[in-house]
């Protein structure tokens, strides 16, 4: 894959996929998300019934598809072959962006090579500190010494976009173990890094505990500390936590944030069509038993009436570097947060800090 392919960006009818590998070796302490550390036994049944419920999705007129995204989850603890065989049906367009969530304990040089045969051509790998006192404070498991060897088997296969995913706002991460994380980063020549600051989930173990929740200047801290360590390294900001070398943004995330048109598959993973917004059942036990018996695996969905559309249109517009048109927002009242060049308001640095404060701001 070249990089002008890579570099292409989403049109307004740009189509995603999303794969939902709901398997972990063990669950963070800090994540929410639709993922069991404790449903091994049917990874072979759940990997059929994903590969099956594709199949039928592109014998019944699957759109041409411009990006896919395999998250989870860990994708990397399914066998490699199956997890291929549900990206290899799909009708992906020339040039399509093909990402995979990685564990850095699980990447391997073979690992990387069938997934390229498979079309991937960007790893998203979680990273989320180089320090292990961080990654332990955040319920995380993989070895430091482990993402160096990772990232040398992703090149050596050929994949040329790489994203790191990082974590800031841990217990007892200091501002220097966070610049030391930046810089480590940094030095592993990524084409793209998510910087996201801690967040408190209901029914976590990190909700439970409040003496290890993180602290707003803290955090506040820690951003300007990215945002100048990533612009120093060439990298530009072009949504509130992502950052990128020009031309490799990621294309899936910006058809999200575009409100453009995606479909999910697997247990929990969400979907949406024209205003139209539906999630698939939860677990991978429902979601396998609806696959087998030729039953819709939808738990509920709804749409979205031209307002409430329009509205958070902006709000996701609001996040990236382009911004909105200017009349959307009282400038005025402002001052600091945004700025406006050519009729467009862009967040400042200080207004990503203050983002959904500036949203509560916008006129539709």
């Amino acid at each position: 894959m070249t990089k002008e392919h890579l570099a292409s960006p989403p049109s307004v009818d740009s189509f995603g996929v999303y794969i939902h590998v709901p398997f972990c070796h063990k669950k963070c302490d800090y994540c929410a998300f639709a993922t069991w550390a404790d449903k091994h036994s049917l990874v072979d049944d759940y990997m059929a019934a994903l590969r099956a419920d594709i199949g039928r999705a592109v014998d019944r007129g699957l759109p041409i598809v411009d990006t896919v995204f395999v998250g989870g989850g860990t994708p990397t603890i399914v066998d490699a072959d199956a997890l291929a065989s549900c990206i290899e049906v799909l009708p992906l367009a020339r040039g399509a962006e093909v990402t995979v969530e990685c564990n850095p304990d699980d990447v391997t040089l073979t690992l990387m090579q069938r997934y390229s045969q498979a079309g991937v051509n960007r790893i998203s790998m979680g990273v989320q500190s180089m320090r292990p006192s961080v990654l332990s404070a955040l319920g995380r498991t993989h070895d430091v010494k482990h993402v160096n060897e990772a990232v040398k088997s992703v090149r050596a296969a050929g994949i040329e976009g790489l994203n790191l995913d990082l974590i800031y706002g841990a217990h007892g991460e200091t501002l220097d173990d966070w610049l030391a994380t930046l810089h480590e980063a940094v030095e592993l020549s990524p084409t793209h890094i998510s910087a996201y600051a801690l967040t408190v989930e209901a029914g976590t173990p990190l909700a439970l505990d409040a003496s290890r929740h993180p602290d707003d200047d803290d955090l506040a801290d820690k951003y300007l500390i990215a945002e100048d360590v990533l612009t120093a390294a060439g990298m530009a900001n072009y949504e509130i936590s992502n950052w990128s070398v020009p031309g490799f943004e990621c294309r899936h995330n910006m058809i999200y944030w575009r409100q453009g048109d995606y479909v999910g598959f697997g247990c929990a993973a969400h979907s949406h069509e024209k205003g139209r917004r539906w999630w698939n059942l939860r677990t991978p036990e429902r979601y396998i038993h609806a696959v087998h018996a030729g039953e819709s695996t939808e738990a509920a969905g709804e749409t979205l009436d031209d307002g409430t559309r329009r509205r958070e249109r902006l709000e996701l517009l609001l996040r990236m570097r382009d911004g909105i048109e200017a009349r959307h927002v009282p400038v005025a009242d402002l001052n600091g947060l945004v700025e406006v060049h050519d009729g467009m308001a862009r967040l400042t640095v200080q207004g990503r800090l203050l983002a959904n404060e500036v949203s509560l701001k916008i006129i539709p």
